[in-house]
C-alpha cells in the first residue's frame, strides 16, 4: 500500500567567495582563556597544530555586504530551481541558524523578523499559507528542521517544504581565541516533497538526543579572551577537548539507534554525511561507529568531507555537503537510486541527531 514519504527533490548551497587560508592568521595575537597572551612567535606553531588536529586548511567568510539571510536566500533559490517547482506551492519554509543576521563589524544578532520571513519575502512568495519560521538548535539545527518537515509531510498536513541552514560564524568568533580558526560562513538547502511510494524511500527513520544536564556549557557565549577588549560583546566559546570526547562517545550510538529504527544495519549504508566540525573528530566518530558493528575495514569514500577547505559553518555544513555530492562537485562522490545515506550532526545543547534516508 503506497504511503506518504518525505523525498528530497532539490538541493542548493551558497559557498561564500572569500577564501581565508590559515596563513591569514599568521599575525594574530592569541590569548589563553584566562587572558594571558601566548608568547610572541607562537602563532605559527598554533596555526600548524590547529590544522594537524582539525584538517582545516582554509575556510570561507561572507563578504561584508552579505548577511546570513542573503546566503540562505541564494541556497534556497538554487534548491527551488533544482526541484523545478513553483515556490508558491511551498507549505513550509524553515531556516535553521543560531545568530540571525549579524552585520560586518557588529556582534549584534538581528532576528526580527525571522530569517525565514526575510527569505520568503526575497523569494517573492505571496502564498500566506506558506509558513515561515526559524529553528535555533545549535549545529544540528538544519537536520532537526528536516525532521520537523518530515512530520508535517507524512501527516498529510503539508506537501512541500524548503529547509535551509545558514550561518555567519566568522562574525561571532573571538579573533583572540584559537578556536576562531574553526568557524566559517555558508548556507545549504533542500526541498522536501511528500510522495506516495509503496517501497520505503526518502526519510526512513531518525533519532535525536539532548544532553543538557552536564553538557550544555560545552558551547556557550562568553567575553573575548583579550582582557583589553572594549565593550560587552559576547563571542562563541567551546570546551574543545570535552566536546570532542562527548561527540566520540555519543554520536555513533545515536546513528546506530536511527539505523535500528529503519530496520537496517551499517552494512546497508552507502554514505555517511556528518556535520563538518573537525576532520579528525569525524574520522574518530566513523571508526567507532564501524567498531560498534564489528566491521574492521571502512569502505573508501563512505564519508565525503569538505571541512578542510570550507571550515565549520554550523547548520550549513551538512546541506552544503549534500548539494556538492548531488551535483557532482566532489571528486569520486555520487549518489544513485537506492543508496542509503545517514545524515548526522552534533552541536550546542548538546544536541545530536541522525536521519536515515534512501535515495530516489
Amino acid at each position: 500500500m503506497p504511503q506518504p514519504r518525505s523525498v528530497i527533490i532539490g538541493t542548493g548551497s551558497c559557498i561564500p567567495s572569500l577564501e581565508v587560508p590559515n596563513q591569514a592568521f599568521a599575525d594574530h595575537t592569541f590569548f589563553e582563556d584566562h587572558g594571558r597572551p601566548y608568547p610572541a612567535g607562537d602563532t605559527a606553531r598554533i596555526v600548524a597544530k590547529f590544522q594537524e588536529i582539525t584538517d582545516i586548511a582554509e575556510r570561507r567568510y561572507a563578504p561584508a555586504d552579505l548577511v546570513a539571510s542573503d546566503l540562505a536566500f541564494e541556497a534556497g533559490k538554487q534548491a527551488l530551481a533544482a526541484a523545478g517547482i513553483d515556490p508558491e506551492t511551498l507549505d513550509y519554509l524553515i531556516v535553521a541558524h543560531n545568530f540571525g543576521d549579524v552585520r560586518a563589524g557588529s556582534r549584534s544578532p538581528d532576528q526580527v523578523p525571522t530569517l525565514a520571513a526575510r527569505v520568503k519575502a526575497r523569494l517573492r512568495i505571496a502564498n500566506p499559507f506558506c509558513v515561515a519560521y526559524d529553528l535555533p538548535f545549535g549545529c544540528p539545527g538544519w537536520l532537526q528542521a528536516v525532521i520537523q518537515a518530515d512530520y508535517f509531510l507524512r501527516s498529510g498536513e503539508a506537501k512541500r517544504a524548503l529547509v535551509i541552514g545558514a550561518e555567519t560564524l566568522s562574525r561571532v568568533s573571538d579573533p583572540c581565541d584559537r578556536d576562531s580558526l574553526i568557524y566559517a560562513d555558508g548556507a545549504g538547502a533542500v526541498v522536501l516533497e511528500a510522495q506516495d511510494h509503496a517501497e520505503p524511500v526518502g526519510i526512513l527513520a531518525h533519532a535525536v538526543r539532548s544532553d543538557t544536564l552536564d553538557h550544555s556549557d560545552l558551547l556557550h557565549m562568553g567575553p573575548s579572551f583579550d582582557p583589553a577588549a572594549e565593550g560587552r560583546d559576547l563571542f562563541i566559546k567551546m570546551k574543545g577537548r570535552k566536546l570532542y570526547e562527548y561527540a566520540i562517545a555519543t554520536v555513533p550510538g545515536l546513528v546506530r539507534r536511527s539505523l535500528e529504527k529503519a530496520g537496517l544495519t551499517l552494512a546497508d549504508v552507502d554514505k555517511v554525511l556528518i556535520h563538518q566540525a573537525n576532520g579528525k573528530m569525524d574520522e574518530a566518530i566513523l571508526k567507532r561507529l564501524f567498531r560498534l558493528y564489528g566491521i574492521a575495514e571502512i569502505p573508501a569514500g563512505v564519508m565525503p568531507m569538505t571541512v578542510s577547505w570550507l571550515g565549520n559553518s554550523s547548520v550549513a555544513t551538512v546541506p552544503t555537503l549534500l548539494d556538492l555530492v548531488v551535483k557532482g562537485k566532489l571528486e569520486g562522490q555520487t549518489l544513485s537510486r537506492g543508496d542509503v545515506v545517514v545524515f548526522a550532526s552534533v552541536g550546542a545543547g548538546m544536541h545530536i541527531n541522525s536521519v536515515v534516508y534512501r535515495w530516489t
